[in-house]
């Protein structure tokens, strides 16, 4: 190693040229990277709701539908608005009244149920079915189309175009465009427009946090540079994935600068500490006594810097040997980080997947710039650090941990008084699964299902597959049962019109078309319940029970069914991950430490900050998004249990050494709190500046509780393990290889 960071100084001025070289195509990676903005796709292919949504693109070159409601609107303007729509890519039909009979034919001719399903109150609602699928371009495009054009002066030109002098006059035609698709290009357009934010506020807050704690005003924007290209290379090797979700391209970049900031802040402090043992080399060549050496090397050092006479070979000897000393501390410190995000992946919910993957390869890439690009970029501005010098602001807290030590069974008194309570909360915290809550009330999109449920009683639609084998008489029986589900308002298909007081040859052919084929026919249901919801979960297991009853491989669709397959699903997911992020940095721990006790220790420390920052918005009637317990809870264990490690070293060091263990535990406090306070300080600025800032909940939530998790882990630390060291001490010295050493 000590070669290759030699290279490394020697090659400064190529390695930075050649990183800055490489942002031209990362950065085109990172444009050229598709984001899915779509929750449900990351569901596993072989359940059923996803296996049906294949077959419908398939069979019926139909993956998507939303529901298209007008008002103040005349029935030919409908009409000719409803070919309007049709003409627009990807847009395969558009059911409507007309698709089933002529406008001459007199409305009440539909059976009462439906008729009053699309009509309601001055509003109609018509059934848009696109040939992509909901997160497909096509589909988001066709959805752009439509909005433009219904745009009102568009309507007026549309209803001019039909003669319709009511329509005319009406000042104030309205439409509203209701689904998933919707909801996703109005977060598609959300996250595009925060996302630059989101990485300005990350910068600067992480910016105040290093000029207070670090000792040169310069120095916290070169580690920002660093890491910021280390972010870039990042996201744009995101290309070779294929895609990312829009969560993990939200969150990544800040939860990279705040994950390894660290490590940049080991480098500086190890060069530093190299520069000292240069000054320490020159005393003893001058002959100055050993008792006045740490006094002659603060001079030296501040003497050197000031006047710039470290010589260029000084300084590359020393940042080689701060390399090498930095690679085998963060190496250590990334593993479990790294394992955290790995956990992640062991999810049947493939977004865990795709966040962790995305997440492990930023913390890797960070790590080698953090040992080739910052020692380059350190040497290269050199002298600029030196004149921006500065007394450091935050204190070395020295003498913190005699105060934590004479009051560590209050530590204990408390963490058994809210253990119970936090654990409890953790549990129980209520969560939410639909995208559109995680978004303002003001999107178009979420006011159209507004709109719909208001005027129409109506939240959500399902699709049944059935074989198309399956008789008409049967069909229509099979309708009426699921006519008497609660909550179902209407059933349309292509028997249940032909069952009705509709003749068949009344019935066009495109309908037809649209609803059956060889092997499959549909029925679309109509359901007063919203997804995710409760009444909506039993509701579609009654759905499927019945259709079992008529057809074995029927298949019940949609985005109900597909959140209530999501739910189980993490529900499975939440113990699994937990199980593997625990299991992994046990045994890790259990690696560096060689200690059996050591690791129950650490785990059990951070595991109750988990418990207490999860916990909380079970008391605060906080509501979260569902996957708030399992990513935040992997990430805080991963990126935290890190403080706890540095203390657990200094404290086996002291005792080691012979020192006492509350005189060996109040010297790890003292050693360690500054370090631990800085690192939680920069991951807190890293994602609360996000958290406030986000208008799109499942964001914000998410960097709200990384935020605070950062800084509740850092007082279990401080506070709550030095206890725990203190009273375990006969355990852990018993149980640890280096202890007995």
């Amino acid at each position: 190693m000590k070669k290759i960071a030699k290279a490394i100084v020697t090659m400064r001025i190529p390695i930075l040229i050649l990183s800055l070289v490489l942002l031209v195509p990362a950065a085109a990676g990172y444009f050229g990277t598709k984001v899915n903005y779509d929750m449900l796709v990351y569901l596993p292919r072989e359940i059923d709701t996803m296996k049906g949504q294949d077959i419908l693109k398939e069979e019926f070159g139909t993956g998507a539908f939303s529901m298209f409601v007008t008002e103040g609107m005349e029935e030919k303007d409908n009409a000719r608005l409803k070919k309007a729509i049709e003409q627009v890519p990807h847009v395969q039909k558009v059911l409507w009244y007309d698709s089933i009979l002529d406008l001459s034919v007199p409305m009440e001719l539909l059976p009462q149920d439906i008729y009053e399903a699309f009509n309601a109150d001055g509003a109609t609602m018509m059934i848009i079915i696109f040939d992509q699928t909901t997160s497909e371009d096509g589909t988001v495009e066709a959805v752009r189309e439509i909005r433009e054009l219904t745009k009102a002066e568009n309507l007026k030109i549309l209803a001019s175009a039909t003669k319709s002098t009511d329509a005319q006059n009406n000042a104030s035609p309205k439409t509203w465009l209701s689904g998933m698709t919707a909801i996703l290009v109005d977060t598609e357009d959300l996250s595009a427009k925060e996302a630059p934010v989101y990485v300005a506020l990350a910068v600067a807050l992480c910016a105040l946090v290093l000029s207070l704690s670090m000792d040169s005003y310069l120095i916290p924007f070169v580690f920002l540079a660093s890491i910021g290209i280390a972010i870039v290379y990042n996201m744009g090797t995101n290309v070779f994935l294929g895609s990312i979700s829009y969560l993990t391209k939200a969150l990544a970049a800040v939860l990279q600068l705040g994950v390894t900031l660290d490590y940049s802040i080991f480098l500086w402090h190890s060069y530093e500490e190299e520069l000292d043992k240069i000054s320490g080399e020159v005393a003893a060549l001058a002959g100055i006594p050993s008792e006045q050496k740490s006094d002659t090397d603060k001079a030296s050092k501040t003497s050197a810097q000031k006047s710039g006479k470290y010589t260029l070979v000084q300084k590359k000897e020393a940042m080689a040997n701060a390399i090498v000393a930095t690679f085998s501390s963060i190496v250590g410190s990334s593993v479990t980080t790294i394992a955290g995000f790995i956990a992640l992946c062991f999810m049947s919910f493939t977004l865990g997947l795709d966040i962790g993957i995305v997440m492990a390869k930023g913390v890797l890439i960070g790590v080698i710039s953090c040992v080739t690009i910052l020692p380059s970029l350190i040497l290269v501005f050199d002298n600029a650090l030196e004149k921006t010098r500065h007394r450091p602001l935050i204190p070395d807290f020295r003498g913190l941990g005699r105060h934590v030590l004479k009051r560590k069974w209050v530590s204990v008194i408390v963490f058994l008084a809210m253990l119970v309570p936090a654990f409890y909360g953790y549990r129980h915290a209520p969560v939410y699964y639909e995208l559109d809550t995680s978004l303002p009330e003001t999107l178009a999109s979420v006011q159209s299902n507004e709109k719909l449920k208001d005027t129409f009683n109506m939240n959500s639609t399902h699709v049944l597959m059935l074989p198309a084998s399956l008789e008409a008489r049967e069909v229509q029986e099979l309708s009426k049962e699921l006519k008497s589900v609660d909550g179902v308002k209407w059933v349309l298909g292509l028997e249940t019109l032909k069952g009705s007081a509709i003749p068949d040859d009344f019935v066009p052919a495109k309908l037809e078309e649209a609803t059956k084929d060889d092997r499959w026919q549909l029925l679309f249901i109509g359901s007063e319940y919203k997804a995710a919801s409760d009444e909506v979960n039993a509701q579609c297991e009654q759905l499927e029970a019945i259709a079992k009853r008529h057809a074995q491989d029927s298949m019940l669709i949609g985005e109900a069914p597909a959140t209530r397959d999501l739910i189980r699903i993490t529900d499975r997911d939440f113990s699994k991950v937990s199980t593997v992020s625990i299991g992994v940095i046990f045994l890790i721990i259990l690696l560096v430490f060689r200690s059996v006790s050591v690791p129950v220790v650490l785990v059990a420390v951070i595991e109750f900050g988990i418990f207490i920052n999860l916990g909380i918005p079970y008391y605060t009637g906080t509501v979260l998004p569902f996957i708030a317990s399992i990513i935040v809870g992997t990430i805080q264990l991963g990126s935290t249990v890190d403080y706890g490690i540095l203390e657990t070293t200094r404290y086996l060091r002291e005792r080691t050494s012979g020192s006492e263990k509350s005189v060996a535990a109040a010297a790890a406090v003292d050693a360690s709190a500054k370090s631990v306070l800085v690192s939680a300080a920069s991951f807190f600025a890293a994602t609360f500046g996000v958290g406030l800032y986000s208008n799109i909940d499942m964001v914000s939530s998410l960097c709200t509780l990384m935020a605070r998790g950062a800084l509740i882990s850092m007082a279990c630390v401080i506070f709550l393990l030095p206890a725990f060291l203190t009273l375990f001490d006969g355990i852990i010295m018993k149980t640890t290889m280096k202890a007995k050493d």
